[in-house]
């Protein structure tokens, strides 16, 4: 039986699923911000399990190991996380915590972030930083379970421990990412040759939900299929000039 901290999407009945993933939320979030991400890849016969932010509740690292750990869930395993999920995630597979085969790391900041301009701790600075879709903008702010201002609330942020994770790991970043800029990202990655980095042009600071997130779910899904293949990543399709 899923967790009751976790929000679930299953593969559509009589396919066979093809893996779990872990989601980790980022600041403010909780589980079922990811609705349409998890739908999309459940649809793809992957399983979800998407937890909460643990800044806010740190069972859900707890969890989540509980959830690696669960020989009912399919692997591969891939531990996603965004915004500071992805430096959870990335501490979790430095730990060498068990069941881990690969990570997604989405958004991952790398200081804190201040409203620039805007008025300080103002909704319509925040909303602007992590989307720029009109859908994911109206969900959050009519959800009452997502926790506004948490993006200024954390001048301390986890280190990302990329040194220590031995899983291949792609890391998903938008261009225009006002939270974490990208140039300070890809540093964070630079040096590590099991990270894979695709930047989204336009993109923001939530990834997985933002304009591009057909794009994004699109990119994660051949990555997964990669990961069935081998943990070395075989390529699966090749252009032809």
């Amino acid at each position: 039986m899923p967790s009751s901290l976790s929000t679930s999407w299953d593969e559509p009945e009589g396919l066979a699923a093809r893996g779990t993933l872990i989601v980790l939320a980022g600041r403010g979030e909780h589980g079922g911000v990811y609705e349409r991400f998890g739908r999309r890849l459940a649809f793809d016969a992957y399983r979800v399990r998407a937890l909460g932010d643990p800044i806010a509740d740190p069972s859900v690292l707890d969890e989540a190991a509980k959830l690696l750990a669960d020989e009912s869930l399919p692997g591969p395993k891939v531990l996603v996380g965004s915004d500071t999920g992805a430096l959870y995630a990335a501490r979790l597979a430095a730990e060498q915590t068990p069941g881990i085969d690969a990570l997604i790391l989405a958004g991952l900041p790398t200081a804190p972030w201040t409203s620039g301009s805007w008025e300080a701790g103002s909704w319509e600075a925040e909303v602007e930083a992590r989307t720029a879709c009109p859908t994911h903008q109206a969900r959050l702010t009519n959800d009452p379970g997502f926790r506004r201002g948490a993006l200024d609330a954390t001048p301390d942020l986890p280190e990302p421990s990329l040194d220590l994770v031995r899983v291949p790991v792609l890391a998903l970043h938008g261009a225009e990412d006002a939270v974490s800029p990208l140039a300070d990202a890809l540093s964070a990655y630079e040096g590590h040759p099991g990270v894979r980095t695709v930047t989204f042009n336009g993109g923001r600071h939530d990834v997985l939900n933002d304009a591009l997130h057909r794009t994004a779910a699109a990119t994660v899904v051949l990555f997964l299929e990669r990961l069935r293949l081998s943990p070395e990543l075989p390529a699966i399709a090749e252009g032809l000039a």
